[in-house]
């Protein structure tokens, strides 16, 4: 391997090395046949270079030259030479200059490909995972890992530079009661007894603080054995940090620059700091998640005020069972078919509400105008068309908007409807790529009602805090207690 060694990668040579005598190593992208010139595509992680073999090569590599095959890996040493201009291609790193190669030497072939290495693969994910190094070799995934290496290195620059330091923590350690199911390793030293894999480090986190290490990270690996959800695998890793003898505000400051430091350094973005503020409660009534997409505008509505005038039974009754009523409005969006609208109901269903109610609205005469009025038409329209010009000016709908409805108690109607949103945002292409909006929510509820078993249970970690306006300290008997059930986490 020492005489093939490469001397360059694939993503390195330019016009200013034309003349100069290269090896290359890498695997064959594309391979291209031209009536006995043969172009090669050279690929490695940093880029993909040109080598051509023309007429001008030994006569030994013409013959074996057509038996390469893609994904090939070989080592090619030749001239570096500038491509004509009208044969340049703008789109390569590489793309001005070629590789005429004189030696090919084979370090190792392949069989058929299962899918082809593309920049995206539309291979089935199961076929993806079995061949995983060849799904790795596509630049796209290359990208990722090298964005998240990237992002590591800069969160440990940060911390770093703010006082914190990087401490590990043990992987095997004794089961901990922190809600998620461990994943338990059996003992070959104590037979019948087993060690657990962390959920999180939390517990070695108020060992260090009380410690005395009063500023730690760690990008720590956890485990969980539970059902895998959209923002969490059953295997993940998470940047943990402590600090003590500080405030909320001290915690805000370091994460908020932590993330405008490893965006700045990552991606060349620079994020508009402070973040956003967003109490609990307004973040589900107006976007019905308490972690909204705040890249787009559409948000929830109380239609509550509307309801006794109605002739709605359905409403009336949600109303005065203690529920709410909640509209979201879609700007020019009357046009959506009832299989549409179906679908989103089924999105509604799937978090808790029983359907997804809904009416358009459509101009009369002149339109919404001084010389026109609004009309509340399909759906549940017929049920309030005598109050269409007070619904329609409180919304602030327009013609050609569409008005779709969850009601159910409370937290039921926010999250059903809150996930509609979310829907409507992906089906609309709301939110624009490549765009971030941090927030933070804040003043969540310690506890909260679980409405199929009928009791209060812990919103978060029961050893989080409550806000001090929260904590009476006379605490003499229960009565004084109900303030910190009901109280907002610190």
């Amino acid at each position: 391997m020492e005489a093939n060694k490469r001397t360059v990668t694939c993503g390195a040579l330019g016009a200013s090395d034309a003349g100069s005598t290269v090896t290359l190593n890498g695997w064959v992208h594309r391979l291209r046949d031209h009536g006995g010139v043969y172009f090669i595509n050279l690929r490695d992680r940093y880029g993909i270079t040109q080598v051509v073999v023309d007429e001008s090569a030994p006569a030994d590599l013409r013959r074996r030259v057509g038996d390469l095959r893609m994904e090939f890996c070989i080592a090619a040493t030749g001239t570096v030479r500038e491509r004509p201009a009208q044969m340049r291609n703008p789109e390569m790193e590489t793309g001005e200059i070629e590789v005429v190669a004189s030696q090919i030497v084979v370090l190792s072939t392949c069989e058929p490909l299962p899918f082809m290495i593309e920049e995206t693969s539309d291979a089935r994910d199961d076929l993806r995972l079995k061949y995983r190094y060849l799904d790795l070799r596509s630049f796209s995934m290359q990208r990722k890992i090298r964005l998240r290496h990237d992002v590591v290195r800069a969160v440990r620059d940060y911390m770093s530079s703010q006082g914190f330091l990087e401490i590990e923590t043990p992987t095997l350690i004794k089961s901990t009661p922190e809600g998620a199911r461990d994943f338990l390793v059996p003992s070959r030293l104590h037979r019948g007894e087993f060690y657990a894999m962390p959920q999180s480090p939390q517990l070695f986190k108020q060992i260090l603080m009380v410690s005395g290490f009063d500023r730690y990270f760690q990008i720590a690996h956890c485990f969980r054995d539970e059902d895998a959800r959209g923002d969490r695998q059953i295997e993940h890793t998470q940047i943990d940090l402590e600090m003590s003898f500080v405030g909320k505000e001290d915690v805000f400051a370091v994460v908020e620059g932590m993330m405008h430091h490893v965006f700045a350094q990552t991606l060349g973005m620079e994020l508009e700091v402070p973040f956003q503020r967003l109490a609990y409660d307004d973040a589900m009534n107006r976007f019905g998640s308490d972690k909204p997409d705040l890249r787009f505008d559409l948000e929830l509505q109380d239609f509550g005020a509307h309801v006794e005038e109605s002739e709605f039974g359905l409403f009336k009754s949600v109303v005065a069972d203690g529920g709410s009523v909640k509209v979201l409005r879609v700007p020019g969006a009357a046009e959506y078919s009832r299989k549409q609208i179906t679908d989103l109901e089924e999105v509604a269903k799937r978090y808790g509400a029983k359907g997804l109610a809904w009416m358009k609205v459509a101009g009369v005469g002149g339109g919404a105008t001084a010389e026109g009025s609004v009309a509340l038409e399909g759906g549940i329209g017929k049920f309030f068309t005598h109050r269409a010009a007070d619904i329609t000016a409180d919304l602030g709908a327009q013609p050609g908007d569409l008005l779709l409805f969850v009601a159910a108690p409370w937290k039921t109607a926010t999250t059903a409807l809150g996930a509609v949103r979310s829907q409507l945002g992906r089906d609309l292409q709301l939110a624009k790529p490549g765009t971030f909006r941090f927030a933070w929510v804040i003043d969540f509820p310690l506890f909260e009602w679980n409405e199929d078993d009928e009791r209060w249970e812990a919103a978060h970690h029961m050893f989080t805090m409550p806000q001090e306006r929260y904590l009476d300290p006379r605490r003499a008997g229960e009565d004084e207690l109900f303030p910190v059930l009901l109280g907002s986490l610190d």
